[in-house]
């Protein structure tokens, strides 16, 4: 019926702080899902297409796993981004100043802060399953 790959393989994995609140969650959330798929080369992903009895269509729904876990602050978060870098796992990362005024004024006070000032809201990765679960065991599901 169709050639996918085995969707164990690869995974699509977010880890959120566990110190926001919802309406901030789901919107870190959402930044990192499409800044990370703007990462992926085109054969990195699958998605595929799923069609109901009635002929209606719903399309690039992820082939692989999207798995959402919490975090208990910022410091886990980052030694996952260390991992993702010294893995060379694509990744995206959402931290505290993102949030306030435009994407103009998010880069400069990021530029002035210094890395371990920073508080990692989340952090979003895409890769081997095998290696993904290494960094992210100590996580629980989140929820």
């Amino acid at each position: 019926m169709n050639n996918l790959p085995d969707e164990t393989k690869k995974r699509f994995v977010a880890v959120l702080n566990k110190k926001m609140d919802i309406g901030r969650t789901v919107n870190v959330l959402g930044h990192m899902s499409v800044g990370l798929s703007n990462l992926l080369a085109s054969d990195d992903a699958v998605y595929v297409d799923y069609t109901d009895r009635d002929s209606n269509l719903y399309s690039g729904v992820s082939h692989y796993p999207f798995i959402v876990l919490k975090a208990d602050n910022s410091n886990k978060i980052r030694k996952v981004r260390e991992e993702a870098l010294t893995r060379g796992i694509k990744f995206t990362v959402f931290v505290d100043t993102m949030i306030e005024g435009g994407s103009i004024v998010q880069q400069s006070r990021t530029k002035e802060t210094p890395e371990l000032e920073l508080n990692y809201l989340g952090i979003c990765l895409f890769g081997e399953t095998e290696v993904i679960r290494e960094i992210t065991k100590k996580f629980s599901l989140y929820g």
